[in-house]
This record gives structure tokens, sequence and C-alpha cells, in this order.
């Protein structure tokens, strides 16, 4: 098991980088480059979401992004301490948004994961633990 830890603020410019560190985390197994895109999508979305919904673009706050491999499973956790999601079953509702957005954040992170939890309270932040199986190349 190799686990990664990365607190940062809440601010869109951190997406990328942090997009970016768990592609490459992911990359030490030598996965193939289609999961490595999909990956840098599902953090995307989550860290976005955990940014503009969690913390309503509030700098001050901090996302926490840890990234755990073990064998071909990569789990990776999305956690904040924002606002919460009051309806779980809503907020995954295709084209659902409370901030006039496309609503398709987790449609898309369940769409390229293996498995997607999202555990949330109202006014006590959210935590999206997601799965996802990589293809070693070679195997």
């Amino acid at each position: 098991m190799n686990k990664i830890e990365i607190k940062f603020n809440a601010t869109l410019e951190n997406e990328a980088v942090i997009r970016n560190t768990i592609g490459l985390f992911a990359a030490t197994i030598n996965c193939t480059i289609e999961d490595i895109i999909d990956i840098k999508t599902i953090v995307s979305e989550a860290v976005s979401n955990a940014i503009i919904h969690g913390y309503e673009q509030d700098k001050e706050k901090e996302v926490l992004v840890t990234g755990i491999l073990n064998d071909n499973e990569l789990i990776i956790i999305v956690k904040d301490d924002g606002v919460g999601i009051d309806n779980i079953a809503e907020a995954i509702r295709v084209n659902y948004s409370s901030k006039n957005r496309s609503g398709l954040g987790f449609t898309i992170i369940k769409s390229l994961s293996d498995d997607l939890q999202i555990k949330s309270k109202k006014d006590m932040g959210t935590k999206l633990i997601i799965k996802k199986i990589l293809t070693i190349k070679g195997q």
C-alpha cells in the first residue's frame, strides 16, 4: 500500500495541481494512459465540487485529498468541511446543480470510477470515497 495526502486552499487555481499530482501518483504503478486521463477527470470534478459547492470558493477554507494505491486499486478521498449536501439522491441526479452549472459532476465521477460513496452532513461537509481499478500496462 502507498498513500499520499494533500491539503490545499479551496481555490480553483489549485485544482489543476491536485489533478496532476494524483494522476502522477497513479502512474507510479505503470497504469494505462486511459486510466490516468480518467483519474484526472475524476479528481477535477470532485475537487471543483468541494471548492464551488462545499466552500462557495472561500479561499480561506481547505480541501483534503487522499490517494491510496493498493496493488491495482486506487482510492481517492476528497473531503471538505463545508456546507454539506442536503439531499444526496437529488445531488447525484443528472443535470442537478445548486449553482447554475451543468450538474454533471457526480455523473462523470460515477461513470469513470468503479465505486463512489458520498458521505455528507448539513453544515459539516462532504466526503467522497472513489474507487478506481487500474489496468497495469503489459498485464
